[in-house]
């Protein structure tokens, strides 16, 4: 996603590298969206793949509808959407099916056991492998699951975002379902990034803004001392942090560079003990971070947070 504009601008070249870099470290997961920067990113995601993508899980959201102008104007769970949106992907891309393919959000409008329906089609055909969902809760979960087996939920999940631990992760475990974990450094807050200007999305998020910002402060030099304690850096121990939490759990490393993607991979060498993750869960309490993920209408429209 940080590859095509959400952030501020990227270098392109730089960003097919790391993502190359990252197949030769053999990373073999590489997660993006329709909708990021309106087709920008599965075209990159494709020419980066271009002779190597036996070595990679595809991963793709869906769903999301934006205007010429960038802003956001909706979203559409409808069956004949879904088999639309996977069409263009396919294209973008430049592949003959996509491996995990899932709503980005649940449409209110629509039944979800209609979209996971449509994926289902699509499994059928051989255009897609595994059904997944992102940012959904315990019972959409289930209903989905009775539908078509779903193999993946995506949701942001972090040292300082561990909402989906009280109802969410217990049904997952129950039914054998995956976690990709995105925002393990809750965007850059917890390895001490800040937003780059008015291009940059975090300049519209609660923790990013105002008097949250500065309480945030706090909780990012906690860390920090954490981190020192275990000769690490910040993002090394939140990633860390996120490994120790299960075999289920893979987190997403939004690296837009080479240099960010080395910092991210070398949290594979560090072992957590039960002591080391309860002493660093005790120390960072996710109460003490200030503002919510999200802004309000987003937080009152996501079903994993109701």
């Amino acid at each position: 996603m940080g590859m095509s504009g959400v952030y501020g601008a990227a270098d392109e070249t730089e960003s097919i590298a790391t993502i190359r870099a990252a197949l030769d470290a053999g990373v073999n997961l590489v997660d993006t969206g329709d909708f990021y920067g309106a087709g920008h990113n599965e075209m990159l995601v494709g020419r980066a793949l271009e002779g190597r993508r036996e070595k990679v899980l595809l991963s793709v959201k869906f769903g999301a509808l934006r205007s010429p102008d960038g802003s956001w104007v909706g979203f559409d769970g409808r069956p004949a959407a879904v088999k639309n949106f996977a069409a263009y992907s396919l294209q973008r891309l430049g592949v003959d099916h996509i491996d995990v393919y899932r709503p980005s959000r649940l449409d209110p409008t629509v039944p979800i056991e209609d979209t996971i329906g449509a994926i289902g089609d699509l499994i059928s055909a051989g255009y897609v492998r595994f059904a997944g969902l992102s940012e959904v809760g315990a019972e959409t979960i289930r209903r989905a699951h009775a539908v078509r087996p779903v193999s993946d939920l995506q949701i942001e999940y972090s040292l300082i975002s561990r909402g989906p631990e009280t109802a969410i992760f217990p049904v997952l475990e129950e039914l054998g379902i995956g976690v990709t974990a995105y925002g393990v450094l809750s965007r850059g807050l917890l390895s001490g990034s800040r937003p780059t200007g008015k291009g940059d999305i975090r300049a519209h998020m609660p923790r990013f803004s105002g008097d949250n910002l500065a309480r945030n402060a706090t909780v990012i030099e906690t860390l920090k001392k954490l981190a020192a304690e275990h000769g690490l850096a910040p993002a090394q121990l939140a990633i860390a942090w996120v490994l120790a939490r299960g075999p289920r759990i893979i987190p997403v490393m939004g690296a837009r560079t080479r240099k960010q993607l080395a910092e991210s991979l070398s949290a594979l060498e560090v072992k957590l003990t039960a002591t080391d993750l309860a002493h660093v869960e005790a120390t960072m309490a996710a109460t003490a971070v200030a503002g919510t993920r999200y802004d309000e209408r987003q937080m009152r429209n996501l079903d994993s947070e109701k």
